[in-house]
């Protein structure tokens, strides 16, 4: 089973890239989408217990976490060292039940997968990218996203550029979803004979 990494810096296109990848039969862990139901669920406790002041409701609130870690590099280190256990659990469950479904082709959407060292456990690393100006307007368009927020997440991510060096394919979306659904398909048709290294989840 080939495992197939996905990341991008935020903005990029990624989300919809992996929907890209689901819509050509594709299975997807999304490790963003883990998070959100770890917040709500198993890392609940332990982040109540690190970051006082966090959780409402039983349910991690993002915005008072985020106020709590962003730009703050300990605290951020702190937050990941609970978290990624618990999302790189998830993703073994995942693969593994990918593997017993007879899947040949699977995609861990990754948004840190550079900055967290998760490239090892990945067979060829996809990169979705666009131009700095296309990202920065996509960005800037969600609501309440302030310039001083996009440069802080962008200061905890490795640079668009470094990222498109280190992958083994990118998927340009700047030209529309078309485009890059063509993309998408034809790195699939490349990678079709491709086993993958036969790692055991």
């Amino acid at each position: 089973m080939l495992v197939i990494g996905l990341t991008g810096s935020i903005g990029m296109g990624k989300s919809t890239t992996a929907g890209l990848f689901r819509a050509a039969g594709v299975p997807v862990h999304d490790a963003d989408a883990t998070v959100h139901q770890l917040y709500a669920g198993a890392a609940v406790p332990l982040i109540a217990a690190r970051f006082p002041g966090t959780v409402e409701e039983g349910v991690v609130d993002r915005k008072k976490l985020g106020a709590t870690v962003l730009g703050r590099k300990d605290e951020m280190q702190a937050l990941e060292a609970l978290i990624h256990p618990l999302v790189h659990a998830e993703e073994r469950a995942f693969l593994a039940a990918a593997r017993r479904n007879g899947h040949r082709q699977v995609v861990l959407d990754i948004p840190l997968l550079f900055e967290t060292g998760a490239s090892h456990r990945v067979d060829c690393i996809v990169v979705v990218s666009a131009p700095l100006a296309v990202q920065k307007a996509r960005v800037l368009a969600r609501p309440g996203m302030t310039e001083q927020t996009f440069n802080a997440i962008l200061s905890r991510q490795l640079p668009d550029q470094d990222k498109r060096q280190r992958a083994h394919a990118v998927i340009d979306t700047s030209h529309g979803v078309d485009k890059a659904g063509a993309q998408v398909e034809a790195l699939l048709r490349a990678l079709a004979g491709h086993p993958g290294q036969g790692r055991q989840f």
